[in-house]
């Protein structure tokens, strides 16, 4: 799929809810032996692991939020690409044309060899 730049920025603005992170599930076992479940959501932050606890009614909504982010990685990925494609082919288009079998001339190339005398 080939997209153009402005195509990528339209989808990126249209993501409403972002969210970084890993959701959990776990439960919980009351005394009345009921499996209560909880949810953590846990990310880095200012090189610190951060966990913040998701009530039950909160996960369809950060799941939502977590694959937003997912959408918005991909999506910068890939105009990043185009944006290094269009670099890579300005650079070669201005690239400097040589004659063809001849070597660069470098400065270690001219060194004579010391003798062993």
């Amino acid at each position: 799929m080939t997209a153009t730049k402005t195509a990528l920025l339209t989808q990126i603005a249209q993501i409403q809810l972002m969210e970084r992170g890993k959701l959990s599930a776990y439960t919980f076992k009351e005394r009345a032996r009921r499996a209560t479940p909880y949810y953590k959501l846990q990310a880095w932050e200012n090189g610190k692991n951060v966990t913040r606890y998701i009530r039950s009614e909160q996960v369809a909504l950060v799941e939502e939020a977590l694959a937003g982010h997912v959408k918005f990685q991909e999506l910068v990925g890939q105009y990043a690409q185009l944006v290094i494609d269009q670099t890579r082919e300005q650079l070669a288009a201005v690239g400097v044309k040589r004659k063809p079998g001849r070597r660069p001339s470098s400065s270690s190339s001219r060194r004579s060899r010391k003798s062993s005398n």
